[in-house]
């Protein structure tokens, strides 16, 4: 995107519409990982990355959420395409029984990642979303953008963990 017209930088609208794809991933689970996003938005193009030296695949998959989102400075309509069961199910079914339950899972265990869950759901909020699962390594040729920003974000680390034997 150009600088004048980033969504980070646009008043807009909450009828404008933004996509956003995310995904994230950790080589081994749990070690190094990373995470993308992407946001059109207009025509134009925003992409985000980072990572983690100590983490999980479920932890970067939400960063990626959450960061993509925070890039958003006024309310927007979104369509966000992941391809994490695991960030969808948690948003759009379970969130809600979690925070009933002071942030337990039915079983009675604290809710895992309740840190990230609880960014998610208050930037969330600012926004109207679809939350919309693609099946990974698919086709999709977003999602295996973001997957590719991912896992360089993940390899810039400089992280070598020797291979698992099989």
């Amino acid at each position: 995107m150009s600088e004048d017209t980033s969504p980070a930088d646009v008043t807009q609208p909450a009828t404008d519409l933004v996509e956003i794809w995310t995904d994230g991933g950790c080589k081994p689970n749990p070690g190094p990982g990373g995470w993308g996003a992407l946001l059109c938005f207009r025509g134009q193009e925003r992409e985000l990355s980072g990572g983690e030296a100590e983490t999980t695949n479920n932890r970067m998959e939400l960063t990626a959420a959450a960061e993509a989102l925070e890039a958003l400075k006024r309310p927007c309509r979104v369509v966000l395409h992941t391809d994490s069961e695991y960030v969808r199910n948690g948003i759009t079914r379970w969130s809600t029984g979690w925070v009933r339950r002071k942030w337990r899972n039915a079983a009675g265990d604290p809710v895992a990642n309740m840190d990230l869950w609880r960014r998610l759901l208050d930037i969330s909020a600012r926004h109207e979303i679809e939350w919309k699962w693609v099946r990974g390594h698919s086709g999709d040729v977003n999602n295996e953008r973001v997957d590719q920003m991912a896992t360089a974000a993940r390899d810039a680390l400089g992280i070598a963990y020797p291979k698992r034997k099989k």
